[in-house]
């Protein structure tokens, strides 16, 4: 590409100042002396900042995206739910299975001392006195409720000697000779 002849204009054009907004005449291509002035004061500022450049269109997220997001959360929901559940059944089970054993060791030590079984399970919550005088209990500070959704505790004994705790709820029977 061959090379540009600067213009330069003719003698007898007034010239201006080349600062943007600046009405003062000067020499040809040059700064008036009050923009030369202030030129020379602004030189030690710190050069400005450069500007990030914005892209033309910043946007959110596309529908697709969206319900790709709400299925995973539906399917992920799907699988906890059940999961949920079925902890909670366990835990009830697992309540019914630790009640029935404390109830059992209680009634144990109630016929350790008494030489016979109790009439019912609120005969562990009160002190007992013996043939020979000797005061013990209470065997249990209250009857354990059942867990919600269960039976309430029942408690049948024989005249043999043999007793069952049981109690059912969530399809699972809890039983304790």
């Amino acid at each position: 590409m061959p090379h540009r002849k600067r213009y330069v204009p003719p003698e007898d054009l007034p010239l201006y100042c080349l600062t943007s907004g600046c009405t003062k005449l000067a020499k040809a291509d040059a700064l008036c002396a009050a923009c030369l002035a202030a030129l020379r004061a602004h030189a030690t500022d710190p050069p400005p900042r450069p500007r990030r450049a914005l892209k033309p269109r910043q946007g959110g997220f596309t529908l697709i995206e969206l319900m790709i997001v709400v299925a995973v959360i539906g399917i992920l929901a799907a699988i906890a739910i059940p999961l949920y559940a079925n902890v909670q059944a366990r835990a009830r089970t697992a309540k019914a299975q630790a009640d029935a054993r404390t109830l059992v060791s209680a009634v144990s030590l109630y016929a350790a001392h008494m030489g016979t079984l109790p009439t019912g399970l609120e005969d562990l919550n009160t002190a007992a006195v013996n043939g020979l005088g000797q005061t013990a209990g209470p065997f249990m500070s209250s009857t354990p409720t059942a867990p919600a959704g269960w039976t309430p505790y029942a408690y049948t004994s024989s005249p043999t000697g043999v007793f069952t705790i049981s109690s059912a709820g969530d399809s699972t029977t809890v039983a304790l000779p």
